[in-house]
């Protein structure tokens, strides 16, 4: 069957009606407050095209390629917008949007699937050995990231080992993320990879610990749009995406005056989950579907994908636009991504979930991000 020119149909692409009116409240300069909320708006669908495109080619190129692809542009839509926040030299702002992403998927995302998905099936299996990989390469990541936070006391009084610190340790978690990709082309697993997860190799770990699990038929996947449509999806979602980034950033400090907001909870809570909820609503719908390998790849190479990719590649975007994009967080941000990080391994250790330990990852967001909300912008101290 040939693939059709037809949009899916989502209840998400009924919000692609805000783009126009949020660039239009930008022309004719309406309230902050609403053109914020709009491109906030605007931009839930335009994610979402960027993330159903990229699939849709994945299916052309094969999964090796497939996976490539989903490396490298799972978060283009987080990506775009720290863009035109380091432009606009909230590299704060960027800083916490970074750590939002990171323990918003751990927590949030990852919760939201166990606590569906338990309710909906009851104990959910996974193969341990791929999750507890992804949960260390989790860890190390957040370690990567914690590293010159801890040394950079030490480095402030030399302003150039500062930045040369970040530089090094950005190179290196780069690295580490091409050699996850290269990992994916010999061994068909990867943490970075959406695609679904071999339901036989799940099977034959679990029987082997003498439980009984039904064997379902891998799913094939059958493209609805052509290559080119595709193409021009992605390229017009990006546009877009970067068009309407740009007035959300531009109404970011009216907005924390006028709500009483701090820019450090704008990026930690409410900044990721406009660029990442359509990939959330796909994690949560695929584990009621009792399809917890894909949920997790979801969750936890969304994770790993900021931490070793979009993090790293915005120290040296920042260098284009004069700033300096260093890989330093503050204590309250270190405490939530050693916390994140640590809860979401010991849940991957046994391959078995269930709703209580989604329950249970959703408590400790909330309490962060109420934590976060009562923060006054005197306790967090910025670096240049």
């Amino acid at each position: 069957m040939a693939a059709q020119f037809t949009l899916p149909k989502n209840p998400l692409y009924y919000l692609l009606i805000l783009v126009p009116i949020a660039i239009i409240a930008e022309l004719s300069h309406a309230s902050p407050i609403i053109v914020f909320l709009l491109s906030a708006g605007g931009l839930i669908p335009l994610a979402k095209l960027i993330g159903e495109a990229t699939e849709e080619l994945a299916i052309y190129t094969g999964p090796k390629v497939g996976g490539l692809l989903n490396a490298t542009l799972g978060n283009a839509a987080e990506l775009i917008i720290t863009i035109f926040a380091i432009q606009a030299g909230l590299l704060d702002l960027v800083r916490a949007s970074i750590t939002g992403s990171i323990i918003g998927n751990l927590l949030l995302v990852l919760g939201l699937s166990l606590l569906l998905g338990g309710l909906k099936n009851g104990v959910q299996v996974f193969d341990r050995r791929t999750a507890g990989l992804n949960a260390t390469l989790s860890m190390l990541a957040v370690m990567g990231l914690a590293i010159p936070s801890l040394f950079d006391h030490a480095l402030i009084e030399n302003p150039n080992s500062e930045l040369l610190f970040s530089e090094g340790v950005a190179l290196i978690a780069i690295f580490v993320y091409a050699l996850s990709v290269l990992y994916s082309f010999t061994s068909g697993k990867t943490p970075i990879s959406h695609d679904h997860a071999d339901h036989n190799h799940v099977a034959d770990s679990h029987a082997e610990a003498g439980q009984v699990v039904t064997r379902e038929p891998a799913p094939v996947h059958v493209a609805r749009w052509t290559v080119r449509f595709s193409v021009i999806v992605l390229l017009l979602a990006t546009v877009g995406t970067a068009i309407v980034s740009e007035t959300l950033i531009g109404a970011v400090e009216p907005v924390t005056q006028q709500l009483g907001l701090t820019e450090f909870f704008l990026g930690i809570i409410i900044i990721p989950l406009i660029g990442n909820v359509a990939e959330h609503l796909v994690a949560v719908q695929v584990a009621i579907k009792n399809k917890m390998e894909l949920s997790l790849a979801v969750s936890l190479g969304s994770s790993l994908q900021i931490a070793l990719f979009v993090a790293p590649v915005l120290v040296f975007v920042s260098l284009l636009f004069g700033q300096r994009l260093l890989l330093v967080f503050n204590e309250f941000e270190l405490v939530a991504l050693f916390a994140a990080s640590l809860i979401a391994a010991f849940i991957a250790l046994d391959g078995e979930s269930n709703w209580f330990e989604g329950a249970m990852l959703l408590a400790v967001y909330l309490i962060l991000a109420l934590a976060f909300f009562f923060l006054p912008a005197s306790a967090i101290v910025p670096h240049p």
